[in-house]
């Protein structure tokens, strides 16, 4: 007999989070006697407590659980008639590649097609859950004929989709198809006339192969193997250009997925996700909170990997109507996308540095050809996932009508790399990724800058995306700004013989003040006020998340606080990140009711105007599918109990008074810090900071009266004072910190605080 015959039910730890093996039921009765005869297991508890639960069929991408691996994608929900259930498959590498139009076209990711799960009877009920700590999706399908048992995984290290079926006796002719999809951009807006879909697929005995006009193309395949009672079915999406081994590539993988043993094969999916989940850990006693944040750790792990494609707006799951999001979309929402990476520890997600590292020279296509030297970059939107801008498009020239709203995009970009390195600390992004790319893309604005008869730099105009035309306006400056500060301190780092630092610091020195008002803060330009509601925080991103002002700073909060002020004044336009970026903001401005209240607005699904939080934690704006506005979210959370910036590491420098407890374990901080820490009783318990690069560490850690300070091994350890409520401490390279109230010990391991309320789980749990 096979492996699949001889197997039952996988019993392993990782049932308690409410898995079960393949063609087994998801055991939940069996869960409180497995989790009493396990160790403690406080990420694996979260995790399992963040489940997301379907007690109704789920009508649509807004409603469905989603499975991926950062490349294949899965979203599960009914099909057009009771008898159907769809299960929509996209990949983040299908794109088309005529890139004689511009990306959002040309370039476009394309609809790939949905297996079908056709029953007996029309389905009456489901009991779904979505078991993050091991990204399985399993439960029963109830129809008038009978019953079918599931469970599903994209597979983590193969990219294929693997779903075991035990259907009672009225349900045992359920049978899998596939339906493809028009290979066709979904975007309207500029489409040219002359435009036409991808040839038609072909089909052939388990495959649908989809030819490209360009040349390559992709191909879904899908095998199923049945053992007596059991179904294990294995598909898969393979991708090839400008070659066509798509076909070859898909069929070989299903093949192996199913001559694999299928124990073996979840114990590797399962490992990977249970390691990824222990890399840190976050809890509060908002469990809608709490779960939320989890979710969204699970939903950036699904959709984008280091190696793979940087996010489009719907990452790897297609949204079946009216989608006009088919590329990368670089002027905010990859850029408030990717922090949660850092901050969360998961290097192994930052798609945008290496998608920096890897395509560097394709910016370039996107600088105006005049100004096309060999030593300038720019970087247009929408993009592919390779950079490139597709067409004649370009960021325009500032100044003149072809200008755009994309010129700043390149170096908000950047920043995401700067904060990588800054995490970390690896001089190899540093030197080989931002420095020569950032240099380049400061160049393109150096052709702009002109002395005004006041002495300082000027920009002409450009747009602050999504709102106006601005000379000096602040977008753009505030980046120069940065940029400028930036490179010069990285030639210090590097130890650089650097001829252009003396320019960059004139940008820094000289490069006009913000305009602003007494009653406004910052204009959005010279002579530009904010005069309407504005859900782009454009002229902000001095305060968050570039933090050029500092709030420690008393001649800084005045500045900060007008201008916060006026931009929250009118809230009728704000969207999902709206409302993220006001979190943090207020989170950086010691205002940890307000940051709570506006996570809490967005969570609590108020955000209207058409658009809206789904019930599966997805974020829907008109039609379309944006991925960025849940998971910047949750770096707002973060925000509340850990910042590390302007070289003081704050713990719970954000929390509500409501949160009495918290607790969290290895955050990572800038200067290459890992933090645990707890509040228990409204009061810091314990701090614990561990040092990868030696860096000086000045710690706000919260705890009321005196303190100990001690290493790992429980000796202490020299401090100083440095400012109310903060101390310097020498840590080593590779040295850890533990900060207590005087006379403390306590237990250092992470926990599950105790809850506020109920709160229900997400998904559709009645």
């Amino acid at each position: 007999m096979d492996a699949v015959s001889r197997r039952t039910v996988l019993r392993s730890a990782s049932v308690v989070a409410g898995a079960a093996a393949f063609g087994g039921l998801w055991a939940r009765a069996a869960a409180p006697a497995l989790a009493a005869a396990h160790p403690a297991n406080p990420h694996r508890d979260v995790a399992a407590d963040a489940r997301m639960i379907w007690k109704r069929l789920p009508k649509n991408w807004q409603e469905g659980p989603f499975l991926a691996n950062g490349y294949l994608g899965a979203q599960v929900y009914a099909g057009k008639t009771p008898q159907v259930l769809k299960v929509m498959l996209s990949h983040t590498q299908v794109q088309d590649q005529r890139i004689q139009w511009e990306a959002g076209i040309g370039l476009s990711r394309l609809p790939i097609g949905f297996l079908t799960l056709t029953l007996a009877g029309a389905i009456t009920a489901v009991d779904w859950t979505l078991d993050l700590y091991n990204a399985e999706l399993g439960g029963t399908i109830t129809t008038t004929q009978g019953s079918v048992a599931f469970s599903a995984v994209v597979h983590n290290d193969l990219g294929v989709l693997l779903v075991s079926l035990t259907p009672s006796a009225g349900e045992a002719g359920a049978a899998w198809a596939f339906q493809p999809l028009e290979s066709a951009t979904t975007r309207t807006v500029r489409k040219p006339p002359e435009y036409v879909a991808n040839p038609a697929p072909e089909l052939g005995d388990g495959y649908c192969a989809q030819p490209m006009l360009a040349g390559g193309g992709y191909t879904t395949a899908w095998r199923e193997r049945t053992i007596g009672a059991r179904r294990l079915l294995a598909a898969t999406v393979a991708y090839s250009f400008p070659g066509t081994t798509h076909t070859a590539d898909a069929l070989s993988a299903v093949r192996k997925a199913l001559a694999a043993n299928p124990d073996a094969l979840l114990a590797r999916h399962r490992r990977w996700w249970n390691d990824y989940h222990a890399r840190s850990f976050v809890s509060v006693p908002d469990k809608q909170v709490q779960r939320f944040y989890w979710i969204q750790l699970y939903k950036i792990a699904a959709a984008t990997r280091a190696d793979g494609p940087v996010v489009s707006e719907w990452g790897p799951w297609f949204p079946e109507v009216g989608n006009s999001w088919t590329a990368v979309w670089w002027n905010l929402n990859v850029q408030v996308t990717y922090p949660i990476v850092n901050s969360s520890n998961h290097p192994e997600l930052d798609a945008v540095t290496e998608t920096f590292r890897r395509d560097h020279a394709n910016l370039e296509t996107s600088v105006p050809p005049a100004y096309r030297d060999g030593d300038t970059y720019a970087l247009s939107h929408p993009g592919d996932w390779r950079l490139r801008p597709g067409g004649t498009r370009s960021v325009g020239v500032p100044g003149t009508t072809s200008k755009t709203d994309q010129t700043g995009n390149l170096l908000w970009g950047l920043h995401n790399v700067w904060l990588a390195y800054r995490h970390h600390l690896d001089r190899r992004v540093l030197r080989d990724v931002l420095y020569p790319t950032l240099a380049k893309a400061l160049n393109f604005y150096r052709h702009f800058l002109f002395t005004g008869p006041d002495g300082y730099l000027h920009l002409p105009l450009t747009r602050s995306p999504e709102y106006a035309d601005a000379a000096d306006c602040t977008y753009d400056l505030s980046l120069i700004r940065w940029a400028a500060r930036t490179l010069v301190d990285s030639a210090r780092i590097l130890r650089l013989d650097e001829p252009r630092v003396p320019i960059w610091q004139e940008i820094g020195t000289k490069l006009v003040p913000y305009h602003e008002t007494a009653t406004d803060g910052v204009l959005i330009g010279d002579g530009v006020p904010l005069a309407a509601s504005h859900r782009h925080f454009s002229h902000l991103l001095w305060l968050y998340p570039l933090r050029e002002k500092v709030w420690d700073r008393a001649g800084d909060r005045d500045l900060m606080t007008r201008t916060f002020r006026h931009w929250i004044t009118d809230r009728t336009a704000w969207h999902g990140y709206s409302y993220a970026a006001a979190s943090s903001m207020s989170s950086v401005m010691d205002a940890p009711e307000e940051a709570l209240r506006y996570l809490k607005f967005f969570l609590d699904r108020n955000v209207v105007a058409d658009t809206e939080l789904t019930a599966n934690t997805m974020y829907r704006e008109g039609s379309n599918f944006a991925v960025e506005s849940p998971i910047t979210a949750a770096q707002s959370v973060v925000d509340m109990l850990m910042q590390g910036s302007g070289g003081v590491l704050k713990v719970f420098p954000s929390v509500s008074a409501t949160w009495r407890d918290a607790s969290i374990a290895g955050l990572r901080a800038e200067g290459a810090f890992l933090v645990d820490a707890s509040r228990r009783d409204g009061k810091t318990e314990f701090v614990r900071v561990h040092s990868e690069a030696g860096e000086p560490l000045v710690l706000q850690h919260g705890v009321t009266g005196d303190v100990d300070v001690r290493d790992e091994h429980g000796r202490r350890l020299p401090w100083r004072p440095a400012g109310p409520g903060r101390i310097a401490i020498g840590l080593r390279r590779g040295g850890t910190a533990v900060v207590t109230p005087r006379g403390g010990r306590g237990d250092f391991a992470p926990r599950d605080v105790p809850a506020l309320g109920s709160a229900p789980a997400w998904g559709l749990p009645s």
